[in-house]
């Protein structure tokens, strides 16, 4: 089922291509899923002033504002809804960036709509259980590292009392790092406990999410001593921060 609570969770298509927003429409509607569509930034921003959304499936490349301001944008104004980026096949630097401005995960078109319902189910699932942004899940571990604590259940990571925003994405890589403290991961790990899914050969997407975890948890991200790198094998969480 699509609903992860007691309601349909939303999810907002913007696309510049008409014949894919009415063929995701179509298809997500089917899973269970209440479905809007945009064809560009105006109209998610129209959409937006007015609905509240579960999940924003967003094209890269389209006329006027792209894929990637949009993102940029929602990130900047504290906005955490999940954000699915669709990119041209193959296009790395398409996916690094739209992850490293804030997107939750990529899919490359052209692309099989059973792949991105899949990639829909797994986002969906890195939310806390509750709807309420805050709101308590079954998840009450707290792990306190430095000056952070990392709020399991309601998915909070502060700085000194200071929250700061986590993606849907982030949340879930920290959350697997964290609950193997000294344990090195290998990326193929990181990529089953954080995105539900295998890793793919010579994907950097997953380097890309540790590093912008990096720049909000080290006080250097380039000598990195709460999330090392283990040459050879991934990352490792080292809650004291020694080496």
């Amino acid at each position: 089922m699509a609903t992860t609570t007691n309601r349909t969770d939303k999810i907002l298509v913007v696309d510049d291509d008409a014949r894919i927003r009415d063929l995701l429409r179509r298809y997500l509607t089917q899973e269970g899923f209440e479905v809007m569509v945009a064809e560009d930034g105006k109209a998610l921003n129209r959409l937006l002033l007015r609905e509240t959304v579960d999940l924003i499936v967003l094209d890269l490349m389209m006329p006027g504002e792209d894929g990637l301001s949009i993102c940029r944008r929602l990130r900047a104004a504290n906005d955490r809804t999940p954000i699915i980026m669709l990119t041209a096949k193959g296009e790395d630097v398409d996916r690094i960036v739209g992850l490293e401005v804030g997107a939750d995960d990529y899919l490359g078109k052209p692309f099989n709509p059973r792949e991105l319902l899949a990639r829909v189910h797994a986002v969906l699932r890195r939310r806390p259980a509750q709807e309420a942004p805050g709101a308590p899940s079954g998840d009450n571990e707290v792990v306190t590292f430095g000056p952070f604590t990392f709020d399991l259940g309601t998915r909070a990571l502060q700085r000194n009392g200071e929250e700061l925003p986590l993606t849907t994405g982030e949340f879930a890589m920290l959350k697997a790092l964290v609950r193997h403290p000294r344990q090195p991961l290998s990326r193929e790990k990181l990529a089953l406990l954080a995105r539900g899914r295998e890793f793919e050969p010579f994907d950097r997407s997953l380097d890309v999410q540790v590093s912008r975890l990096r720049k909000l948890v080290e006080v250097d991200a380039a000598a990195p001593r709460y999330i090392q790198t283990v040459w050879g094998v991934g990352y490792v969480f080292v809650p004291d921060g020694t080496s």
